[in-house]
């Protein structure tokens, strides 16, 4: 079980987006994820007729490091690391400060 899933708003600690929110799309295995709006990079494009794609340059959305971001909480406005608890048999996620669950 990750710490970080998928939907889960984030915000980012380092790099050039520091302190920029964002909702995660997707998590990669290797430990990467794709944020909404972060680390957008510019790419050229050839164009394909055949397949109906315009050439030009694109904005795309590059990986993150999962270690560059904390899981964003609403209560006190900032991110906060994520653990686990066990209750009733069942695994949660919580927030390490508080203890409050993440999945709400």
């Amino acid at each position: 079980m990750n710490k970080i899933k998928k939907g889960d708003e984030v915000i980012v600690t380092t790099g050039k987006d520091k302190g920029r929110r964002g909702t995660v799309l997707q998590v990669f295995a290797d430990e990467r994820l794709l944020v909404e709006g972060i680390n957008v990079a510019k790419k050229h494009q050839k164009g394909n007729p055949n397949m109906g794609v315009e050439g030009g340059i694109v904005d795309k959305t590059m990986p993150i490091s999962i270690s560059n971001v904390l899981v964003f909480n609403p209560k006190t406005k900032k991110g906060e690391r994520v653990g686990f608890k066990v209750t009733d048999g069942e695994k949660i996620r919580v927030f390490r400060k508080s203890g409050e669950p993440v999945d709400l």
